[in-house]
């Protein structure tokens, strides 16, 4: 499978089939990121009413929706073109600085024999429940940019319990990213010593199902460039 970072929490996973997922579009204007060109099968969002995470509108094509937190609650998981999508509730911080917290959705699906996590946009301690929806993830898609999302000494617990394969950090303050109000990745990484931590020096990355090792590694990788 190949892994696309659009940027903030927006990816691109292509199966070898050729099915692909977005995760949590973004508005290009608010984000600064560029629109998405992709023509996908899915999408999946967080939410419905963020629009750093659910602009399934701005992307191409005619896409299968599917809103993490409605799956959540309705307590199954949702199969598309042979893809099983789970979801588990979340919330914003609770002590959110801009606006009241809203609820959300983390999910995991397998592409390809390659299990992935997506961490939504939590901004709290993950409960008992929650660490344990993302145990054993090859990837896990992970917020390391801070407030509002999950702080990263919480984050670490989280990656400690769960111990997924690979971190592929995501949300955190870049040159692009218009807000200027979250951390840039150096603060992650000083969680990890340095031959833990690879970077990827792309967008764009392969993976394949049985490449992993514990322990748990970081790759950092870059976002998509404007044409």
């Amino acid at each position: 499978m190949k892994l696309t970072w659009y940027g903030h929490a927006a990816f691109g996973i292509t199966a070898a089939d050729g099915t692909m997922i977005i995760t949590d579009p973004y508005t290009p204007e608010t984000a600064g990121y560029p629109p998405i060109q992709a023509k996908p099968t899915v999408v999946i969002t967080s939410s419905d009413n963020d629009s750093y995470h659910c602009r399934a509108d701005l992307i191409p094509g005619n896409p299968t929706v599917i809103n993490a937190l409605e799956l959540a609650r309705s307590g199954a998981p949702r199969t598309e073109n042979g893809i099983t999508f789970h979801a588990i509730e979340a919330m914003e911080a609770l002590n959110h600085r801009y606006h009241d917290p809203d609820q959300n959705g983390m999910y995991r699906f397998e592409v390809d024999g390659v299990s992935i996590g997506h961490m939504g946009d939590v901004g709290n301690p993950l409960s008992d429940a929650q660490v344990a929806f993302f145990q054993d993830v090859d990837v896990l898609l992970a917020l390391t940019g801070g407030h509002p999302t999950i702080e990263l000494d919480d984050l670490k617990v989280v990656i400690d319990r769960a111990r997924p394969r690979l971190v592929v950090p995501m949300h955190f303050q870049t040159l692009t990213y218009k807000p200027h109000n979250i951390l840039w990745i150096e603060q992650f990484l000083r969680y990890f010593p340095p031959e833990a931590v690879e970077l990827a020096l792309s967008s764009e990355i392969e993976l394949l199902a049985g490449q992993f090792a514990q322990p748990t590694r970081v790759l950092v990788m870059d976002y998509v460039r404007p044409c």
